[in-house]
């Protein structure tokens, strides 16, 4: 079937965001006077479980102490505002050849969904830092984890993308940066471009249909 869409992953696979996102973790701990504070290493590890509130529960199970539930739902609000004023400072760069994909899907015709297990605010401080405008006015669909039951690996967040850009999996092609998103992608019956991230550069990425260092040579035409 012909391509119709593009489906991309956030976080690791638009740019490289992982860092503000801790750096925005370890300031709201700080500020609610917790004595959490992630290390590059720790956050590595924390990321194998998707969905920052998801990631605040582990740690907390880890550590044997930490907020109940509602106190960490209203926490992960203010890290969203904390990582959007990161975002607003500047010096947070689109990864190579994502902003040349888009153009280039958009000249061909083609739709454009976001398929993430981060929040909605999160989705718009990075459109607003990589494209100066909302998320709405460059991608059709987005697909956010909070708008599932269950996030990936689980293919949950892509199936809502297909269902709302009214696609088969064989007419859409995703784009993701880690192991759990593969799996995810693959579940909804998609095809995967990855292109491993920082925080995910260890992971074993060969279940993926194409595995490349990054976007910057990659045209429509070599979908898999």
């Amino acid at each position: 079937m012909a391509l119709k869409a593009l489906i991309f992953d956030v976080d690791g696979t638009l740019a490289e965001t992982e860092e503000a996102h801790r750096q925005a973790f370890n300031a709201t701990f700080a500020a609610h006077g917790l004595d959490w504070c992630w290390s590059v290493a720790d956050y590595t590890r924390l990321l194998k479980v998707t969905g920052g509130k998801e990631r605040m529960a582990a740690h907390r199970a880890a550590v044997g102490h930490g907020p109940d539930d509602a106190t960490i739902a209203a926490m992960h609000k203010e890290k969203t505002a904390a990582y959007a004023a990161i975002l607003a400072r500047g010096g947070l760069q689109p990864r190579p050849g994502v902003l040349r994909l888009v153009e280039q899907a958009r000249a061909a015709g083609l739709r454009l969904a976001i398929a993430t297990t981060t929040s909605p605010g999160n989705v718009e401080a990075l459109s607003a830092c990589l494209w100066g405008k909302p998320a709405g006015q460059v991608f059709d669909v987005i697909a956010a984890g909070d708008m599932v039951q269950a996030k990936k690996p689980a293919p949950d967040v892509y199936l809502l993308a297909l269902e709302r850009l009214g696609l088969p999996p064989g007419q859409a092609l995703a784009f993701e940066d880690t192991l759990n998103g593969i799996r995810a992608a693959q579940g909804a019956g998609l095809k995967v471009v990855v292109t491993p991230s920082l925080y995910s550069a260890d992971e074993d990425h060969t279940a993926a249909n194409l595995c490349l260092p990054d976007l910057s040579g990659f045209a429509l035409s070599d979908a898999p």
